[in-house]
């Protein structure tokens, strides 16, 4: 049973990015340079009290890229989590999602336990470390490539 620890966190993690993923995407404002709801006005509204405003300077040159950038990153990283495909990569790239959130749009919420970017980040890591042994491509695909390996060398 302990093999399938990870599994809710995969769930989770992977539908929780596919939901944000898909939640930008269709979400015309969001990629808008200004306005509410705007990937540019919330970029402007955490410059000052971000932990890095040099990647938010590096947003607000094209907040609409940067926008389709988040939004598409986090839908592959669900996806694949979900399905276990490169599952220690789609973690990385949950973690550093949620890491840049962190230094940036999340920074200064007080106390830092409200700011659901630092969870995030910490739930991403036990997927890095462990990618997903059980119900996954990846281990379709490595136990089919031990079944041809045993078959080669008999």
């Amino acid at each position: 049973m302990g093999q399938y620890a990870l599994l809710p966190l995969r769930i989770f993690l992977g539908v929780t990015f596919v939901y944000a993923g898909l939640d930008k995407l269709t979400d015309p404002a969001f990629f808008a340079s200004g306005g509410t709801g705007s990937v540019g006005e919330l970029m402007r509204q955490v410059r000052d009290t971000s932990a890095v405003p040099q990647l938010v300077d590096f947003a607000l040159k094209n907040p609409a890229g940067f926008g389709y950038a988040i939004a598409v990153g986090e839908l592959a990283v669900g996806i694949a989590t979900l399905l276990g495909l490169v599952a220690r990569l789609a973690a990385l790239g949950g973690a550093l999602i949620s890491l840049s959130l962190l230094l940036t749009v999340s920074w200064a919420t007080e106390p830092y336990y409200y700011g659901n970017d630092l969870a995030y980040l910490m739930a991403w890591l036990p997927l890095v470390l462990a990618g997903a042994p059980m119900l996954s491509l990846d281990a379709a695909l490595a136990a089919r490539r031990s079944r041809q390996g045993r078959q080669l060398f008999g």
